[in-house]
Parts: structure tokens; sequence; C-alpha cells
């Protein structure tokens, strides 16, 4: 069976790889990391943990919508399929430094 498993994925063209893994913190007003590099056309698993409150990181284009509070980490696995800069939100309401917590995602 395995074989046979291996000489379809030859014969299609597919691959299987292990998504990247990029973690991701959120606290009141920042993500740390706040700028995140990716590969178009490579899988990642995206985590976003708490060390506060209830965060959430928001990207439509990329179809990332995750929520974390602290102590329940929560993750998404995507595959960028075109490149550019986008600017993640924490789509949460946090506190008055709320509108200024972004993340940027470069797809090269």
């Amino acid at each position: 069976m395995k074989i046979l498993t291996l000489l379809l994925l030859l014969f299609t063209g597919e691959t299987t790889t292990t998504p990247q893994a990029v973690e991701i913190t959120a606290k009141r007003f920042e993500f740390a990391p706040n700028v995140v590099h990716l590969k178009k056309g490579e899988p990642v698993t995206i985590t976003l943990t708490s060390s506060d409150k209830s965060h959430g990181l928001f990207l439509k284009p990329l179809q990332i919508d995750i929520d974390a509070a602290e102590g329940r980490p929560d993750s998404v696995t995507i595959t960028p399929t075109v490149a550019g800069t986008f600017h993640a939100i924490c789509d949460h309401y946090c506190g008055s430094g709320h509108g200024n917590m972004k993340l940027t995602i470069v797809v090269e």
C-alpha cells in the first residue's frame, strides 16, 4: 500500500509537505513577532497564543481568522497563493491601544 501511495504521488506530481510552524504571541497592544515572512505555495500553520486576555488575528486575503485567550491558543493552516504584503489586525477590543495592534505578513 505504501508503494502504491508513493507511486501515485510521484505520478501526479504531488508531495506531502509538513507545514512550516509560525508562533505568534498577542498581548495588550502588540503581536510578537510583528512581521512574519512566508513563501507563496508553501503550507504554514499559524498558532496564536495570548499572554493576557482574548485577542484575535484577522487577515481576510489569506483566510486567517483565529482567536486566542490566555491559556487557549488557536491555529490555522494555510497555503498562501499570492505574493504581497498584508496587514493583519487584532479583532478583539483590548483597550485604548487596540487600534495600533497590527501584524504584517509578507508572502514572497
